[in-house]
């Protein structure tokens, strides 16, 4: 497994490159705003093929840069949670990204030999998701370190919110936690220092 972080300063969002080295099959995560040339670029230099687009959930801040994308690349599939997909509503004009491919909690997607698990985790919005791939998490804005993601949105729930660290909390394990937007964590790091995830166990 290899990835590539690509932070996008107009929208200060953190986006990815996952890609599985065997066959170099590649996805983008959240690619926020028109970033099309540096990201193409930076999957012909590692000579991989981008096979799709995963968006954590339908901000726009997140999903951006799908449209030019999809110019480059017209058959790509988009993959987003339906709770999240063909809105028309401040912030999550998702509709203009159909057609999608929807995802739920528990699929689990295939890219090249890598598995990639979709965690549902409502709170920011009612259709993000966690991406599990082996140890890393990849978050959006239901994790961030040390923080979490706004509740005060369209579809946000501050107890939902508190429903999906619960979840995220009770892994086996630890993994690498690669959030939407700021700085990189641990799981077993915000398990023990995250006040929200704290205030999730009851602690």
């Amino acid at each position: 497994m290899e990835i590539r972080h690509i932070y996008i300063p107009s929208v200060f969002t953190n986006c990815f490159l996952l890609a599985d080295e065997t066959t170099g099959a590649a996805a983008v995560i959240d690619p926020g705003d028109d970033i099309t040339d540096a990201l193409l670029k930076a999957v012909a230099d590692q000579g991989w093929t981008l096979r799709a687009i995963f968006l954590t959930h339908g901000h726009f801040d997140h999903t951006g840069g799908v449209a030019s994308l999809r110019k480059a690349l017209p058959h790509i599939p988009v993959y987003l949670h339906p709770a999240d997909a063909n809105l028309t509503v401040p912030m999550m004009n998702t509709a203009e990204l159909n057609p999608v491919t929807l995802w739920r909690d528990g699929d689990v997607v295939p890219l090249g030999s890598l598995q990639v698990e979709v965690l549902s985790t409502p709170g920011h919005s009612k259709g993000s998701v966690v991406l599990k791939c082996q140890d890393v998490l990849f978050t959006g804005d239901t994790l961030f370190a040390l923080e979490v993601g706004r509740t005060d949105l369209y579809g946000g729930s501050y107890d939902e919110l508190l429903e999906s660290l619960r979840k995220l909390a009770a892994l086996e394990g630890d993994y690498r936690v690669l959030p939407g937007h700021e700085g990189f964590s641990t799981l077993d790091r915000e398990r023990k220092n995250n006040y929200y995830m704290l205030q999730a166990l009851g602690k």
